[in-house]
């Protein structure tokens, strides 16, 4: 079962696709857990969730899902998972926050918030992981040899 978890081509664009993945996830998840790059860190994140009334579990596994799954991204471990994990954030971002302000990005600054357009990419490139694995120079491939 960990095998066919595992199991991925070698194919570059999926590493392409991996990669720029978990580089944008890890640097929001190290945001909220080390407070790096002007984040809240772990306690000041927890307490925004909790104060919007997150439950404390829900935000725990956000901030962990982040970091972590945008690790096992950049490096290639466990992809799907953490690629199933990263789909279920851009979910529930998307009906619990962003689905009232409409389609797109609030670049002019002209709406209440963000739209949906950049949780839809993103779900369409886990989406591709999900289906096709890390692709190549992942530790999934090598693993899975």
């Amino acid at each position: 079962m960990l095998k066919k978890l595992m199991s991925t081509s070698n194919d570059v664009s999926f590493t392409i696709l991996r990669v720029v993945l978990g580089v944008v996830f890890f640097a929001h998840g190290a945001q909220k857990m080390l407070g790096w790059f002007g984040g809240y860190g772990f306690h000041g994140t927890m307490g925004t969730f909790t104060h919007m009334g997150m439950p404390a579990p829900v935000a725990f596994l956000i901030i962990c899902t982040e970091f972590f799954g945008g690790l096992g991204l950049i490096v290639g471990l466990l992809s799907r998972i953490a690629s199933l994990g990263v789909a279920g954030l851009m979910i529930g971002a998307i009906f619990m926050v962003h689905l009232p302000n409409g389609f797109f990005m609030n670049w002019a600054s002209n709406q209440k918030g963000e739209g949906i357009e950049y949780h839809l990419l993103v779900l369409a490139m886990a989406a591709a992981l999900l289906l096709r694995g890390a692709g190549a120079f992942s530790l999934d491939r090598a693993l899975s040899k």
